[in-house]
């Protein structure tokens, strides 16, 4: 990303030299806009699409939707959630959090598995492919999203274990790629080390099923590029968080995080869960989702795993120091951190509190569990006080 101009440069004029016709959008409103006109200009009522995390982020689909476009989602995980009215939960495995039998019931009520009661997977992975056959069939364009641009070459490389991509883009005779400016790759060899980070990164594979390149149409058909900046010109700007644009949306830093591994990606406001979602959801505006950024124990288990070296734990702790600026700080913690630091920075007054500490044990219950108080208390026992701290044991040589 720190030569991001020049391979923009690049990508677009080796696009543009195989007729491949492309596309600047600056904002979410401005790349709907431009898919919506080309859709238009072909007569298109319906379009296939691959998983797109930029489709989500620009809410692609309800605009189309509104201006008379069926669009039908290809990646099984993505068109389960579409047909269940939902948001992905997991930005690779977008229903994860759905059991296979709120699947199979969800096919019977669509009319898409014939067998009452039978939610085997490979049954319903078939009729998913049957069902998704017709849709190829009938639509006039197709759209994928693009993990990496190869700015050397023009390739569009997109990544998927379904083959929905290339069954995306052989039916339909328009092509268009939604593509972020932040997906370039210099060449071929940069390609190679990065393919294989996503792929094991992400799923544990050593390569995807299907890994396809797309450079320009077929004879006949059509392929627009959309290269969409949505505020990430002003992220490469900022010295705090320019990093984050080199995330590959491997999804590493929710599979190890304690937190979403808990609670699942709807506890998060921002459409991205985990990690990286925090730090993207400040980014886009932290006024919004300054809530997020509490969801985190600072482990930084997330910067261990990450495959680009984004640091996504790193950069919450230093959205968290910005709270106070933005007016975000939650009063509560802030006057308990500031007595945290005046009793830690006194040891004899420290030394006494812990002497008066027992004394909390003889609270009622009532009071520690009301929930208007302590919302944690109701699902949790609190713990007790020790009469004597460690070290006092230690002074009496009670401690070996």
């Amino acid at each position: 990303v720190t030569h991001l101009a020049d391979y923009l440069d690049m990508f677009s004029k080796n696009l543009e030299s195989r007729g491949v016709k492309v596309h600047w959008a600056k904002d979410a409103q401005e790349f709907n806009e431009i898919v919506l006109g080309i859709l238009k200009d072909h007569n298109v009522k319906k379009m296939v699409k691959s998983k797109s995390m930029l489709t989500e982020e620009c809410e692609m689909n309800p605009y189309l939707e509104q201006h008379g476009i069926d669009v039908v989602e290809t990646d099984l995980g993505e068109r389960i959630i579409q047909l269940l009215g939902q948001k992905p939960s997991h930005i690779v495995m977008p229903a994860i959090h759905l059991k296979r039998e709120e699947v199979g019931k969800m096919f019977e009520e669509k009319g898409i598995s014939k067998e009452i009661g039978n939610y085997d997977p490979t049954y319903l992975t078939r009729c998913a492919r049957h069902h998704l056959r017709d849709q190829f069939m009938e639509a006039g364009a197709g759209m994928t999203g693009c993990n990496f641009g190869v700015a050397a070459t023009g390739d569009c490389v997109v990544c998927t274990n379904e083959g929905n991509a290339d069954m995306t883009t052989s039916m339909p005779k328009l092509h268009i790629v939604a593509m972020g400016i932040e997906k370039l790759v210099p060449d071929y060899k940069s390609l190679a080390v990065f393919q294989r980070l996503l792929c094991r990164c992400g799923t544990g594979q050593p390569t995807t099923a299907f890994t396809s390149h797309f450079r320009q149409a077929r004879p006949g058909a059509e392929m627009h590029v959309v290269l969409v900046d949505n505020g990430r010109s002003d992220i490469l700007a900022d010295k705090d968080h320019w990093q984050t644009l080199k995330c590959m949306r491997c999804g590493a830093c929710m599979n190890t995080c304690p937190v979403y591994r808990r609670s699942g990606g709807y506890s998060y406001t921002y459409f991205i869960p985990g990690p990286i979602g925090v730090n993207l959801g400040m980014l886009k505006n932290p006024q919004k989702y300054s809530d997020n950024v509490s969801a985190c124990t600072l482990c930084l288990s997330c910067d261990n795993v990450c495959p680009s070296k984004v640091g996504p734990g790193s950069q919450i702790y230093v959205w968290r120091q910005s709270l106070e600026k933005l007016g975000k700080a939650d009063p509560v913690k802030k006057a308990m951190s500031n007595g945290m630091k005046y009793l830690f920075d006194r040891p004899a007054l420290y030394t006494t509190a812990l002497k008066f500490a027992p004394l909390v044990n003889l609270v009622p219950e009532c009071c520690t569990h009301f929930s208007n108080w302590n919302a944690w208390g109701i699902g949790h026992a609190m713990p007790e006080f020790a009469k004597k701290s460690f070290h006092q044991l230690w002074k009496e040589g009670k401690v070996k």
